[in-house]
């Protein structure tokens, strides 16, 4: 969809601490810290990791489906089409981004 990639980038930009980077495998990437939050393939699809428990909820619930290459990992696709798309795509993003506040708050706990 086009535009799509210029409205997921301006919202993620704005989240704290997030950076913006070219991916390995082409495209954008989203990091907090060293952790990869996800990545846009063009303005097509993305890719996001979650804990499993959250990658398995997201699939068993038609919000997201099975990573295209990696279909049992921790990844998820989400294919981008429509305008409700990239909406429902930074909300994946900002899911993903709670998981990983809420992991390195834990961690920051642990080492205190």
């Amino acid at each position: 969809m086009n535009g799509a990639r210029e409205k997921i980038l301006d919202a993620v930009e704005r989240w704290t601490d997030v950076t913006v980077h070219q991916h390995r495998s082409g495209g954008t990437g989203f990091r907090l810290g060293k952790r990869e939050l996800g990545h846009l393939h063009d303005e097509s699809m993305l890719d996001i990791p979650f804990p499993m428990k959250i990658r398995n909820e997201l699939v068993l619930s038609g919000m997201a489906q099975e990573h295209h290459m990696l279909p049992k990992s921790v990844w998820v696709s989400f294919y981008i089409r429509t305008a409700g798309d990239v909406e429902q795509a930074i909300a994946l993003l900002g899911r993903s981004f709670d998981v990983a506040m809420s992991q390195a708050s834990v961690r920051a706990q642990r080492s205190v």
